[in-house]
C-alpha cells in the first residue's frame, strides 16, 4: 500500500521496473566475467597490453551504464519528475551502446544483432508510453 496522496507504480509501470531490475542484474553478473577475465586474461591469442585495454575499456563502460541503471531505477521507486526524461536517456543510450557493440565488437553478429533488437524494442515500446501515458503523468509529473 502506498502512502496517502503518493501515486502507487502499478499496472505497465512494472515492465520499466522490471527491465531496470534485469539489466541490473545483467550488468552486474557481465561486470563479474569482466573481472575474471582480466584475472585470468593469459588464455588469449592477443597481446597482453591490447587485451587489458579493450577489457578495461569495457569494464568502465559497463560500470557506468550499471551506475546509470541503478540511478535511473532509484529515481522510478522514489517517483521522482526527472525519471521519464532521465529513462528515455537511458534508453537511447541503451541504444548507442548496442550499435558500438554491433560495429566495434568482436563478437558474432547474431549476438551483436539479438542485443540490438533488444534494445531497439524496449526503446520502441517503451518511449512512447513513457511520454504519453496517464498513469505516467499521475505518477511522476502532476504530484
Amino acid at each position: 500500500m502506498c502512502p496517502k496522496g503518493i501515486p502507487c507504480i502499478g499496472g505497465w509501470l512494472w515492465l520499466p521496473v522490471s527491465y531496470l531490475i534485469l539489466t541490473l542484474l545483467s550488468a552486474s553478473l557481465t561486470a563479474v566475467v569482466f573481472l575474471l577475465e582480466l584475472v585470468n586474461h593469459s588464455s588469449s591469442t592477443l597481446p597482453a597490453h591490447t587485451l587489458l585495454i579493450q577489457w578495461s575499456a569495457s569494464l568502465v563502460t559497463l560500470v557506468a551504464m550499471w551506475a546509470f541503471t541503478f540511478w535511473t531505477l532509484r529515481l522510478l521507486l522514489r517517483r521522482s519528475r526527472r525519471f521519464p526524461k532521465i529513462f528515455i536517456i537511458w534508453l537511447l543510450v541503451g541504444v548507442l551502446i548496442a550499435l558500438k557493440t554491433f560495429a566495434f565488437s568482436p563478437v558474432t553478429d547474431d549476438l551483436a544483432l539479438r542485443v540490438l533488437f533488444w534494445s531497439l524494442l524496449a526503446a520502441a515500446g517503451l518511449v512512447p508510453y513513457i511520454k504519453r501515458s496517464r498513469r505516467v503523468k499521475n505518477t511522476f509529473i502532476l504530484p
